[in-house]
């Protein structure tokens, strides 16, 4: 770390972490917190800059991403702390006090609830079909409402699970006829 390579080990430290800013560039756009025209070109320095309103909207966006939690060794931790820790790992490493550090824990989870199969399968689903897998009136209103839209919407697991068994079955009784 010496002759003016202070960072490199910083940058380094940040490219396990980098999808975290990544997925929160590509919430912020989807959920509209982001667009287009809250961006400008700097001629003088040929750069792209957005404006002061636009960057507390991300920074929102991106403090929900860190804040939120993962499972990581039977507890439920946030980003940060995770960070924190890897940070410590490292350092621990460096000192020769650990053999290895260990950053393929905890992977990233990044399955999408709203993917185009459920939305397809809410879009497709009757209100008498609905009842019948337990899903309510106002929750199938919010469903479809959702579904037509291009931003992302939260579809929880046993609805989730639900909307797919339903389309399983119309896929195999469209099969077998």
């Amino acid at each position: 770390m010496r002759d003016g390579h202070e960072w490199s080990l910083a940058y380094d430290l940040q490219e396990p972490f980098r999808w975290l800013v990544d997925l929160s560039v590509i919430q912020a756009f989807e959920s509209k917190a982001l667009d287009l025209h809250d961006f400008y070109f700097t001629g003088d320095d040929y750069r792209y800059r957005f404006e002061l309103d636009a960057k507390c909207r991300f920074i929102e966006v991106l403090r929900e991403r860190f804040n939120s939690g993962v499972n990581y060794k039977a507890r439920v931790l946030k980003w940060d702390t995770i960070i924190e820790q890897k940070a410590n790992e490292l350092g621990r490493f460096l000192m020769g006090k650990l053999a290895t550090p260990d950053f393929t824990e905890p992977a990233p989870a990044l399955e999408r609830t709203d993917n185009r199969r459920v939305r397809e399968a809410i879009l497709g689903l009757s209100q008498s079909e609905a009842r019948k897998r337990g899903i309510g009136k106002s929750t199938l209103h919010y469903l479809r409402k959702n579904a037509c839209l291009e931003r992302t919407f939260k579809v929880y697991k046993n609805i989730q699970s639900s909307l797919i068994l339903s389309s399983d079955s119309k896929f195999r009784q469209g099969k077998s006829t």
